[in-house]
């Protein structure tokens, strides 16, 4: 029987979300991590656990069909690769930072500088096209400590949070790339396998669809359900029905999270009554 293999990485940040993503996709592996090669009983997959820098050569060179693995490292690599899903989890910048003391204006300012980064060819593409004449210093590790030992003028790095930053002294003043977990496959792939993968796709929005929405009931009042149905259309309509109560009915609806508050206070100005708000485990569209 026909399977894809798709390359994780084996530690760090990725890992553990990827493994999450494919179980509540319903893919089991053995073992897990714990060794390089794990087979899915449950669906015809093939997990390879490897480094997070080695998973796009790996797929470009057709030792795995596809792979997960951060959109910085994807762009850096520079094969002829496809990003087939943006995943949504691991997001972080890739930012050029300076000395807080040092005053920025724009990205003129960093001609003739010393850059020191482990992404020569992700600041090179950009360095080349904003037509700065930049030294590009590249170092393995640790690149934020580069400034304060005299080794570079700014650093070029992937940027969470930015506290590591602060505590070496720098300041974050541009965002080169804005980077997430990707799903990437080989241009190739024969029909069999990109059935394979298309299938896991679909497992893999409808998880994703479920953590952006929330399924939402409430109690509203008859002469106002037209304004209320306006408010929450759901995913064709509203499910409508009426309560024992005469003059009331019951909706229920799907509401996106990154809208929720602002519509359930449209909601309650409207006189829904007796809110609730479940969790979606799955949503197929």
């Amino acid at each position: 029987m026909e399977k894809i293999s798709i390359g994780i990485q084996k530690t760090g940040r990725l890992s553990e979300k990827s493994l999450d993503l494919l179980k509540e996709s319903g893919i089991t592996l053995a073992n897990g991590s714990r060794k390089l090669l794990s087979t899915s009983q449950n669906f015809p997959l093939e997990a390879v656990f490897l480094r997070d820098d080695d998973i796009p050569q790996y797929v470009f060179d057709g030792v795995t069909d596809a792979g997960i693995v951060g959109e910085n490292v994807v762009r850096e690599k520079d094969h002829e690769l496809q990003i087939v899903e943006r995943l949504g989890f691991a997001r972080c910048r890739m930012s050029i930072a300076l000395p807080k003391g040092m005053d920025y204006s724009g990205p003129e300012q960093l001609d003739g500088k010393k850059i020191a980064t482990s992404y020569p060819n992700i600041l090179g593409t950009y360095l080349a096209e904003n037509h700065i004449d930049a030294e590009i210093h590249v170092i393995s590790g640790s690149v934020e400590i580069a400034p304060g030992i005299g080794l570079a003028d700014a650093i070029f790095d992937i940027v969470s949070t930015g506290s590591t930053l602060l505590s070496n002294g720098l300041k974050e003043v541009e965002v080169v790339l804005e980077s997430e977990a990707v799903m990437i496959a080989r241009p190739d792939l024969n029909p069999g396998k990109k059935e394979i993968l298309d299938r896991l796709l679909f497992r893999m929005r409808a998880v994703r669809k479920s953590r952006d929405n929330k399924y939402i009931l409430l109690n509203a009042p008859n002469d106002r359900l037209d304004e209320i149905i306006q408010v929450i259309p759901g995913m064709k309509s509203p499910t409508i029905m009426p309560l024992a109560e005469e003059g009331w009915s019951s909706v229920h609806s799907v509401l996106n999270e990154n809208e929720f508050w602002e519509i359930i206070d449209r909601l309650r100005d409207l006189g829904a009554q007796g809110i609730l708000v479940i969790p979606i485990e799955k949503m197929i569209i």
